[in-house]
């Protein structure tokens, strides 16, 4: 299985020689196994994907964790959606607010966007993802899981190959490590988990729905995972905050990197 990051930030998308190096770019992750692609949220990300894919037919899967606009804002940009033979299926969790398809739609609607969701030409199949479900995409094997965020958010374990990654971006573990993360993430591949605050940071923005990198690289630990990508930088995080918040945590678990945009990761 191979994993690339296409968009790392958190928030807000961010630009200036200050970010070249981490990248702008909001939550996006591609895994591709065999020729089968799925993805993980469709942040500012998912538009560079959709250029290096080019206005072609796709079949593939985007699982979203949850519908704050860090995460749905590359959609409307994907080339892929306008292509008539592509096949997306669009996996997320219906909420009080409603199910995924209201929130593409709300993103785009006059007056805030000009092309609407149903003049994507794209075949468009919405799954709704249950909690401790799983569901089966191509070769993927898909968990999700409920965690604490400011409106619901979703981790999701995805299996393929033999390999495993799990993704668990915008989860606060309010004052202890959350045990049911623990376990989605046990003897993973890959954790690719929230790290947006430091731990000086945390305290002040109790509520907001993120970690520390030092949460980060407990789950690590206690999950016995094989390498830990810290993910969802703040937006006024530079190159060199980032690269800071990556060596302590190497301190910590040894296996840890930053999520960089471009890099691309390779697992058996």
């Amino acid at each position: 299985m191979r994993i690339r990051f296409w968009g790392v930030r958190g928030s807000i998308a961010v630009s200036g020689a200050r970010y070249n190096a981490t990248g702008g770019n909001t939550s996006c992750v591609e895994l591709e196994h065999r020729g089968h692609r799925l993805v993980l949220d469709a942040g500012t990300g998912l538009r560079a994907l959709g250029e290096a894919l080019g206005f072609s037919a796709q079949k593939l899967a985007i699982c979203f964790s949850h519908v704050h606009w860090d995460h749905i804002q590359g959609f409307p940009f994907f080339a892929p959606g306008f292509h008539p033979d592509s096949e997306l299926t669009l996996i997320g969790a219906s909420t009080r607010a409603g199910d995924l398809r209201v929130a593409l739609e709300q993103q785009m609607l006059p007056p805030q966007f000009p092309i609407t969701l149903r003049q994507l030409q794209a075949r468009l199949d919405f799954v709704d993802a249950i909690p401790g479900v799983p569901l089966q995409h191509g070769p993927f094997s898909i968990l999700p899981l409920w965690l604490e965020h400011p409106d619901p958010v979703l981790a999701f374990r995805v299996e393929a190959g033999g390999r495993s990654v799990v993704y668990a971006t915008d989860h606060e573990h309010a004052g202890s490590i959350t045990p049911g993360l623990v376990e989605l993430a046990r003897d993973a591949d890959l954790l690719i988990h929230d790290a947006q605050y430091t731990p000086e940071e945390a305290p002040n923005r109790r509520g907001w729905g993120h970690s520390s990198w030092d949460e980060a690289t407990e789950v690590a630990a206690l999950a016995g995972v094989g390498r830990l990508a810290l993910f969802h930088h703040d937006p006024g995080r530079d190159d060199g905050g980032v690269d800071a918040i990556e060596a302590a945590a190497r301190g910590q678990f040894a296996h840890s990197f930053a999520a960089r945009e471009g890099r691309e990761v390779v697992l058996g």
